[in-house]
């Protein structure tokens, strides 16, 4: 029995089928078929029912299959253990970051925790928050940056910083509030909003979507104009002379806020805003290159992201 054949095992499981968990694994299909039968004929029971499509596990088999996964999270810790030590951090490490926070964010502290950490092979992939999330708990990622709070009670959370939301209007926009936004400014707004799936958007309509009316109701915005999946598209747009849309803080940077012909506003206290969390599925890796990644997270960060003062976190 080897580590190998239970990652086939798994994989199989995962896709149930044997050419995509194959092909997942960078093998041919007859190798993976191979070394499962291999396994089966060692243990003496059969894995997955092949006759049927999609392929299941067996009753033996979904409880093997239970603690193979156990086993591979196991070997996984020993090799955290030898690679992330205290006094050096070397090896792979897999990072997940949510579209809205990818391009503002690592760009402030990528070149920083490399310069510190040259041990370490980063490898960075964009994804949703449940994408990242299955991610970390299948194992295929080592940590997360979102901006939801964590509800596996498998994973582990670290709190990072506060950011802020700000208005982005288009030039001469007919509802532009004077002054600080208020979130009863915006109903009934032209909001760009981007694709469901993304957890900004359910930030953003809680903001501008659900605030309490005259009669003390909750009243929605009716003139949803736009979804995209990329929030620079959403500002090229405005800038076109088209609504309004909502933005973290950090993708409103300086240069922009001093050549962009859109106009910006900041919320009155308390400013809605989003926390910026690191999530992770192997506890050892706290002490280690989970807290070497928030410190130089921490350490990038303008001034007005640390203060957590007159902010209200929006969580979904």
């Amino acid at each position: 029995m080897t580590l190998t054949q239970l990652r086939y095992v798994v994989a199989v499981d995962r896709y149930r089928h044997f050419a995509t968990a194959a092909e997942k694994s960078y093998i041919t299909q007859p190798t993976l078929s191979m070394q499962i039968h291999k396994l089966e004929e060692e243990l003496g029971v059969i894995l997955f029912d092949r006759s049927r499509s999609p392929v299941v596990p067996t009753s033996h088999g979904e409880e093997l299959i239970k603690q193979a996964k156990i086993v591979l999270k196991e070997a996984n810790t020993l090799l955290d253990m030898a690679q992330f030590t205290e006094s050096e951090l070397r090896g792979t490490f897999r990072l997940g970051v949510i579209p809205t926070v990818a391009p503002y964010l690592l760009p402030m502290f990528l070149r920083t925790f490399q310069q510190r950490h040259p041990g370490v092979e980063l490898s960075v992939e964009e994804a949703l928050t449940d994408d990242l999330t299955d991610k970390l708990l299948r194992d295929e990622l080592d940590a997360g940056l979102i901006a939801t709070p964590v509800n596996e009670h498998v994973l582990f959370s670290k709190d990072l910083y506060t950011e802020p939301f700000v208005g982005y209007f288009s030039p001469g926009y007919p509802l532009l509030p004077e002054g600080a936004l208020r979130a009863e400014d915006l109903t009934g707004s032209d909001v760009w909003l981007l694709q469901e799936g993304h957890c900004f958007r359910d930030q953003a309509m809680q903001i501008c979507g659900q605030v309490d009316g005259k009669d003390g109701q909750k009243v929605s915005s009716r003139r949803i104009a736009f979804k995209s999946g990329n929030l620079e598209t959403l500002k090229r747009v405005v800038e076109q002379n088209n609504g309004m849309t909502l933005l973290p803080l950090t993708a409103v940077n300086e240069f922009e806020r001093s050549c962009t012909q859109a106009v910006i506003r900041t919320f009155e206290e308390p400013v809605p805003s989003r926390k910026i969390r690191l999530v992770y599925a192997r506890e050892h890796l706290k002490s280690t290159i989970v807290e070497a990644m928030a410190s130089a997270v921490m350490e990038s960060l303008p001034e007005e992201l640390r203060n957590e003062a007159g902010k209200r976190v929006i969580d979904p």
